[in-house]
This record gives structure tokens, C-alpha cells and sequence, in this order.
């Protein structure tokens, strides 16, 4: 479980940090407010990630999902798109739900994206934090562990472009049978999106994979022991050390005022959605404002607020990445384009110019 050709996953060290973008395609309504069809909400989302590149942003995530809210359920499909139409960027999932998918074709779909963008493609594995892929698929929920136990394993032995035996009960056996296309450089870079486990947190350094933690909530820096039991556990397992990144949503606009007032309903009304499903009470506006303030999980301010945000995340992490969830319900496509805008032209060089002088 270790690479064999090199992959574009080492750390960056302690005065750099990658910045990126994830997004669900978030549904929302037009002018008049109706809902957007899933079409124009894809077609929009390629703009977006064309404007990411141009930015000069280091990659662009597009989550899976099997809901009406969320337009993207083929991350693939999207990325090859999106591959013809940029040039820089590094196009990935956030997540791609390996539980209830082939690992083989995953890696297939992957590896041709990868061709397709020269190189730019990567993966992040999950097990989502959403359920409805499973009864969509014919998977058992009771399955939920076992499943993605033995898919990542066949996926890593895909991943290392050699024959490949392996034996499960999950699905038929693979004896000693070749994956194509495989890519040309150097192996899939594959992340493992953890919750904040430390069973996910080993499992991905088991397989020697970069981590990237999903912090939707509470205070970023309380993941510090998680990312030190990665570091732990990496060298445990003997593996060369890997990017560390975290996702956490928010919205960058010209003022602090303005980013939270133009967030807020929309924050709102998708958190109180979700939370009802999950049987969590109601959010508050205060709630809201505790998650902007200097220690909360939103990265929602002007560009000076957010920069600052992203420095104090490296400085209490050390983490090599960050990928901001710029997509947040019903908010309209010309405010996530301008977001967007404002997290390459200036986020970006406020935070490189403020850890440069650290």
C-alpha cells in the first residue's frame, strides 16, 4: 500500500498553504424564486470552476449526491468537462461514495478524466455523509462499514496498476485481471475524506493515502490531535508523509457586514433542512455569527477576515490544504462567481504575503 511512482500529494511545508474549492452544486432558484433545473445548475457550476482556473486557484471539488438539492450525482462526468474548458487547476470528487459504487469503475472513470486534463485529476473517497445512494443502488445499510472496508481495498490494489487478485464478499472476486486505461505519470492521487474519527483517521493512514478532514462545525483547532494521530500513524505504517487538508464552508464579499448578511438565509434555510432530517434543533443567527467569529468553522468575511482565518488554520494545524465550500444552498450564481473571484485575487495572495512573513 505504498506508491510506487510519484504522486503530487507532498506536504508544502510551513510557509505555504493550497488553496481550493468544493461545491455540491447546490440547487437554488432564479430571479423569481423557482428552483433551477439541475441543467442550468451544472452548466452554471462550469462556469465557476472555468473562473477557478483563471483565478489561479489549485483545484476545484465536486461532491456526490442523490437529492433533489444537489445537482452533481457524476462527479466523473463533470470533471471531464470541466478538463476541455481549464488548464491548471487540479479537478477532483468531495467525495466520491466509494460504498455504494464499483472501485473499478471509479478508478476507470478517474484514470480518463486524468488523461483528459493532462494530468489534473484526483480523488477523494468518502462514505458521504448522506445515505440515499444506498437504497438508489440496492445496498443495505447494515453493509455501511463492511462495505467500504473491502471497496477501498480493491481500490488500492486498482490503484496500483497491476494485476489484480482479490476476494471479498461485498462483490465477485478479481483474479489476476488488468485495469484500464492506467494513468501515465505516476499513481491516482487519492484522498480519504474523514469526519473526524480517529478510525478513519487510521484507516487512511494505513493505506498511505493524504487526508483531508471535513470541519463543518465547533473549532477547527480541536482537530489537532486527529491530525497529529495521522502524522503518528503514517510513520507507523512506514508511509512517506502526505498532504494534510480540511474543508469548511464559506463566502467571501467585499465586507464582513455583507458576507454574512448576503450568507446568512441561505445558511439558514439549508442548515434547518438538513438538520430537521437528523433530528437536530433549529439554527440561530447567533449560531451563525459564533461560526464567523476568528475560531469558528465558517470562513465567511471579507477577504482580510477570511485570509486571516486560513493563516490561524495553518499556524494551529500545519495543514497543506484548504478547500473552501463556496456553495451554500440557494445562493445565487453571481454571488459564488464574485466569492470566487475574491478568494484568487485576494484571499490567495493575503494569506501567501501573511505566512511569507510569519
Amino acid at each position: 500500500m505504498t506508491d510506487t511512482v510519484s504522486t503530487p500529494t507532498s506536504p508544502v511545508g510551513a510557509t505555504e498553504i493550497l488553496l481550493g474549492l468544493n461545491t455540491f452544486g447546490d440547487a437554488g432558484v432564479d430571479a423569481d424564486g423557482n428552483p433551477k433545473p439541475h441543467a442550468r445548475v451544472l452548466r452554471e457550476l462550469l462556469a465557476e470552476a472555468e473562473l477557478a482556473d483563471a483565478v489561479g486557484l489549485h483545484a476545484f471539488g465536486v461532491g456526490e449526491h442523490h437529492r433533489r438539492d444537489f445537482a452533481v450525482s457524476a462527479p466523473e462526468v463533470f470533471l471531464a468537462a470541466a478538463a476541455a474548458r481549464t488548464s491548471r487547476i487540479r479537478l477532483g470528487s468531495a467525495v466520491t461514495v466509494l460504498s455504494s459504487d464499483d472501485p473499478i469503475r471509479v478508478f476507470q472513470r478517474f484514470s480518463t478524466v486524468d488523461a483528459l486534463s493532462n494530468g489534473r485529476a484526483e480523488v477523494m473517497l468518502g462514505r458521504g455523509s448522506f445515505v440515499e445512494s444506498f437504497p438508489l443502488f440496492g445496498l443495505d445499510l447494515a453493509d455501511y462499514e463492511v462495505l467500504f472496508e473491502e471497496k477501498l481495498e480493491l481500490f488500492d490494489k486498482v490503484r496500483a496498476q497491476k494485476p489484480v487478485h482479490w476476494e471479498g464478499r461485498t462483490r465477485p472476486n478479481v483474479n489476476g485481471m488488468s485495469v484500464f486505461p492506467p494513468l501515465e505519470h505516476h499513481l491516482l492521487p487519492t484522498w480519504i475524506g474523514v469526519g473526524g474519527t480517529p478510525e478513519s483517521v487510521l484507516r487512511c493512514a494505513q493505506y498511505g493515502y493524504p487526508i483531508i478532514f471535513a470541519i463543518i462545525g465547533g473549532e477547527p483547532r480541536r482537530f489537532a490531535p486527529l491530525v497529529e494521530l495521522y502524522r503518528e500513524a503514517m510513520g507507523k505504517y512506514g508511509h512517506p508523509m502526505q498532504q494534510i487538508a480540511t474543508h469548511s464552508p464559506g463566502y467571501v464579499a467585499p465586507t464582513d457586514e455583507q458576507a454574512r448578511e448576503e450568507l446568512f438565509p441561505h445558511w439558514l434555510a439549508q442548515r434547518n433542512r438538513i438538520g430537521a432530517e437528523r433530528g437536530w434543533g433549529p439554527a440561530s443567527r447567533g449560531e451563525f455569527d459564533a461560526m464567523c467569529g476568528p475560531e469558528g468553522a465558517l470562513y465567511v468575511g471579507s477577504p482580510e477576515t477570511v485570509a486571516r482565518k486560513i493563516v490561524l488554520l495553518k499556524q494551529n494545524l500545519g495543514v497543506d490544504r484548504f478547500d473552501l465550500k463556496y456553495s451554500n444552498g440557494t445562493l445565487p450564481h453571481e454571488s459564488m462567481m464574485r466569492c470566487i473571484e475574491l478568494f484568487g485575487t485576494v484571499v490567495a495572495p493575503l494569506v501567501a504575503e501573511q505566512l511569507a512573513g510569519a
